[in-house]
């Protein structure tokens, strides 16, 4: 796969020129499949599908989609490489289902790099900038890789700490002054709530930007969410930019300053949004996002299903570019609740959660009720347990307060040990903090 593409920053061009940019890379990338794909090779000849047929991005739609489940049951039939040109391998989270396993050859690897220089630069970060990476790079974690190929791409300096810790997070702050850390967003509550019992003065420390990963920042508006909005109100001096990713897709959509949603990098991937009957919405609407990725070669991707819902954005950036954005993800498709008549996603309930002082850490469990409706538990551990005790029937009348304000309907409440909530939250094989649990479907 040819890699001059790369030269040119299609972002900031008309939407016209974006668009038969990514279509010309689609008509490369349907070849490539025809030739080297045996999932897609059979999956065109199944359906009597001649790629020449398909040159516009509209035409995407006469192609079926490949789901979570087509990885799981045909994961090596997707590789287009020797095995032994398979540089690194990695595997997904297993968010939606068993972890699917990918590799990647030098070229791919090369390509994450340049999408994650582009991304951090997206987000304002330059050479002589230095971000302490608060994520693992191992346990078969792409993203912690591609984030350290990106930074030194970029020529910026980085501080490998890795995740949680944070006493050696603010040692490492002290000693080397990074302006930017890297790390899911709630962990960010945690690292002031350390500075503050331990008189740190992190409001004048040298960190200027926070880059958030796994966790929303923002509203469908743009405006700060709950959690957003309560590490501004305890850290009004840091910029907070949100990021959305898969392994998957084998990119990122970073906000820019503006932080008015995530730039596609148009070079790296088409972005779809489905609606329920499998048809794309009108710009502007929600649904499901889908990818098909871009000058890939190891194991490329053609209407992949996500799972995530979002829009798109098409208007020009205040920041110059053309490139569309997606809105923060309402949730995922596959975890939607409907809870007394309202429909809602975990992420709104994390949004709660994390801004009440008194919830040290939670679990949001959801099953189905006798009548066949979906019911939602709330497990929660509380700071100061002992302290709190005696009041535990407010604090969760309070809770359930906030829920109806926040939600207009609240979840069943259930109180556990810290340690206990501690221990559903991070298994020992998961890379992500377990905050969601669907017993629904058990």
């Amino acid at each position: 796969m040819e890699t001059g593409i790369y030269t040119m920053d299609i972002e900031f061009q008309e939407p016209k020129q974006i668009k038969d940019f990514q279509e010309d890379l689609l008509r490369k990338q349907l070849r490539y499949l025809q030739d080297r794909s045996p999932y897609y090779r059979q999956m065109f000849r199944a359906n009597g599908i001649d790629i020449a047929s398909i040159r516009t991005i509209e035409d995407l739609q006469l192609l079926p989609f490949t789901e979570k489940k087509d990885l799981q049951l045909r994961n090596w039939d997707f590789l287009c490489v020797p095995r032994e040109d398979v540089v690194d391998f990695i595997t997904t989270s297993g968010t939606l289902g068993e972890p699917v396993t990918f590799g990647c050859n030098e070229h791919d690897l090369q390509r994450l790099a340049y999408n994650e220089r582009k991304s951090f630069a997206c987000a304002g970060l330059r050479k002589g900038d230095v971000l302490q990476l608060m994520t693992t790079m191992d346990k078969r974690f792409m993203a912690g890789l591609a984030y350290w190929m990106g930074i030194r791409e970029l020529g910026a300096g980085i501080i490998r700490v890795g995740n949680g810790i944070p006493e050696l997070q603010w040692d490492t702050i002290e000693r080397l002054k990074p302006n930017a850390v890297m790390c899911v967003p709630s962990f960010i509550l945690r690292l002031i709530e350390y500075a503050e019992q331990h008189n740190i003065d992190y409001r004048h420390s040298s960190i200027k930007k926070i880059i958030g990963i796994g966790e929303g920042l923002r509203n469908q508006d743009f405006s700060l969410n709950l959690l957003g909005q309560r590490i501004h109100e305890k850290w009004p001096e840091v910029e907070l930019f949100a990021t959305y990713s898969s392994t998957e897709m084998s990119a990122t959509f970073s906000e820019c300053e503006c932080g008015c949603g995530g730039h596609v990098h148009p070079e790296l991937i088409i972005v779809e949004i489905i609606g329920e009957d499998g048809k794309p919405v009108p710009d502007g609407n929600y649904g499901e996002v889908v990818v098909t990725t871009l000058s890939v070669e190891t194991m490329p991707l053609l209407r992949f299903k996500t799972g995530d819902v979002a829009a798109k954005v098409t208007a020009q950036c205040a920041c110059g570019r053309y490139s569309y954005r997606l809105t923060p993800l309402l949730g995922r498709k596959n975890n939607m609740l409907k809870l007394k008549g309202t429909t809602i996603y975990p992420p709104a309930i994390n949004d709660v959660l994390d801004n009440v002082d008194y919830v040290a850490n939670y679990v949001v469990v959801a099953r189905t009720s006798s009548a066949g409706t979906d019911e939602v538990i709330v497990r929660i551990g509380l700071k100061n347990a002992n302290d709190q005790r005696p009041t535990t029937n407010d604090l969760i009348k309070d809770l359930k307060d906030k829920f109806r304000a926040r939600i207009r309907v609240a979840p069943e409440v259930e109180i556990l040990s810290p340690d206990e909530i501690a221990r559903i939250n991070f298994p020992a094989k998961s890379r992500k903090p377990v905050k969601f649990i669907d017993e629904r479907n058990a």
